[in-house]
Order: structure tokens, then C-alpha cells, then sequence
């Protein structure tokens, strides 16, 4: 199976941190047991399973499903017929299941929370990209993503075609309108900045009108984020930049605007709603066999 970008995050490999996660989601769904699985499932009982997808979608998440099942039982087998990025459709069976029932059912819903989560964030991202066809502009997330879910969610965004965008705040430079109110003003917060990282680094600046896009353009930035404006706006500060700088467009994004955004000659289009408003997609787990000889 394909495993495109599965180490790519922050220090951290994606399926390290998901097993992280994962231990933490089965204590929380599990406790102190699954007592109806314990009460109608004999303990040895083994049979087998199928995911199976309810609708077309970009499948994400099929190497996460596998680390749970992978820990609710280390007798389960889990083989996948489909691989992150594959665009799926009505049912197809996405991978099968063997091994421990009350193994496989304790990992079940859990399994399809992470696909069914990422899936639809990656397919979300798709829609977007698609809408911006034609265009060099590059879809970015945003830090509006579920709290500890990050890592994963980034990997859906890029599984569906997206780029990430700064991680977290230590590891990019952004300066937002808040910065800007306590600092006094663009020029003020770009020369703060600066003195206290001498050695120079990137600096992207947040600006809500044409005025002060010409101040962030005179400060020496290297990324000017147009917050929130108009289309026409957007058009006459991309003018005025003219390529001096990379333009990032934020704010108000859908994916009915934004191939009109894209044709505007921004460089990048942030979308929180990546994260924040991807609708799950429909997935079932389906027992596909029992048997009852086995005790």
C-alpha cells in the first residue's frame, strides 16, 4: 500500500502521533470495557468485517484505520483494497477486517471517526482545488483545526491536494491585525519583528485595506495576506504589489468565490473551512462472516 506523506508533520511522524491519539480515543469510547460486546460476543470468537464507502469521496485516513485495528487486537489482519488519495466511489469496498470480533468491533467505530473525518476534509480540499483550475494559486489551510487533531487533519488537506500552511505559532512569522494595533502600526510591527530576529527571517503581514498593503510592501515583507477584502479590492492590491512580494488571499473563501479569487494572480487562497466545516462522508463497517465453531 501507498503511504504518500505519512511522515511529513513536525517533528513527528503522522502514525507515531496517531497511535498517540488512538490510545487516548479507545480509553475515552472503551473505559472499563465494551460491555455489550462482552455480554452478546464470545471471547474467542473471530470473523471478519469490510469497510465499505456510502458515497464518492477522497479517501483519507485508510493507514489510520489500520493503526487502530492494529491496536484493539493483534490477531486482526487488515487489508486495504483502496489508498489515501484515491478518489472512491459508492460502494466500494475501501478494506477487509479479520481476526478477534470483540477486537474488531471495539475499533470499529473509531476506525470510521478518523476516515470519515479526514475523508471529508480531503475531499472538501479537492473541491476547491478543482474550482481553481487554470490558475497558479495554491489552496492553504489554516490553524482552525480540531484541538490535537492537527497533524492529522494537515495530512488530509495535502492528501486531497492542498498545501499547509504555518503549523503552530513557533514556526512562522505572521503578523495579524492585533499585532499591528499593539505595536502602532505596519511599519512599527515589521521593525519589531526584525530587531528582534536580526538574522532575518520570513515575515508574512496581515493587511485589511490598499493602505496598508503599500506600507507592508515599503517594510520589506515577504508575504502580504489580503484579509477580507472585496474582489475588487483584492484585484487593484494584487496590482499594487505586482509581484514584489507573495500574495495570500484570506477571508470569506467558498468555493463559490474563490476561482474569482484565484483569477485575480494571488499566489495562495487560505480556507479555514478546510478544517473547521468538512462535512464527514458516509462510510459503514459491514461483519461480513462469523463463525460460531471458533471459542
Amino acid at each position: 500500500m501507498r503511504r504518500t506523506g505519512v511522515k511529513k508533520s513536525v517533528g513527528i511522524p503522522l502514525l507515531e502521533y496517531a497511535g498517540r491519539i488512538i490510545n487516548a480515543s479507545l480509553a475515552e469510547d472503551i473505559g472499563t470495557g465494551d460491555i455489550t460486546t462482552e455480554a452478546v460476543v464470545p471471547k474467542n470468537l473471530k470473523g471478519h468485517g469490510r469497510i465499505i464507502a456510502k458515497e464518492a469521496f477522497v479517501l483519507c485516513g485508510i493507514v489510520i484505520a489500520e493503526k487502530v485495528f492494529a491496536t484493539t487486537g493483534e490477531d486482526i489482519k487488515f487489508r486495504s483494497l483502496a489508498d489515501d488519495g484515491d478518489v472512491v466511489v459508492k460502494g466500494q469496498v475501501l478494506a477487509a477486517v479479520s481476526g478477534n470480533l470483540r477486537g474488531i468491533l471495539e475499533g470499529e467505530r473509531l476506525a470510521l471517526n478518523f476516515l470519515q473525518r479526514l475523508s471529508g476534509i480531503a475531499t472538501l480540499t479537492r473541491e476547491f482545488i478543482k474550482k481553481t483550475s487554470g490558475t497558479h494559486v495554491k489552496i492553504l489551510d489554516t490553524r482552525k483545526t480540531t484541538p490535537m487533531m492537527r497533524i492529522l487533519e494537515r495530512y488530509a488537506v495535502r492528501t486531497g491536494g492542498g498545501v499547509n500552511h504555518r503549523f503552530g505559532l513557533f514556526d512562522r512569522v505572521l503578523i495579524k491585525d492585533n499585532h499591528i494595533k499593539i505595536a502602532g502600526g505596519v511599519k512599527e510591527a515589521v521593525g519589531i519583528v526584525k530587531r528582534n530576529y536580526p538574522k532575518g527571517i520570513p515575515i508574512e503581514i496581515e493587511t485589511k485595506n490598499t493602505k496598508e498593503v503599500k506600507e507592508a510592501l515599503l517594510s520589506g515583507v515577504q508575504t502580504i495576506m489580503l484579509d477580507n477584502m472585496g474582489l475588487k479590492e483584492i484585484k487593484k492590491a494584487v496590482g499594487i504589489i505586482d509581484g514584489k512580494t507573495l500574495v495570500e488571499v484570506s477571508g470569506g473563501v467558498t468555493l463559490k468565490n474563490v476561482g474569482r479569487i484565484a483569477r485575480t494572480g494571488a499566489d495562495y487562497i487560505s480556507v479555514g473551512a478546510l478544517t473547521h466545516s468538512a462535512r464527514a462522508v458516509d462510510i459503514s463497517f459491514e461483519v461480513e462472516r462469523w463463525n460460531r465453531n471458533s471459542r
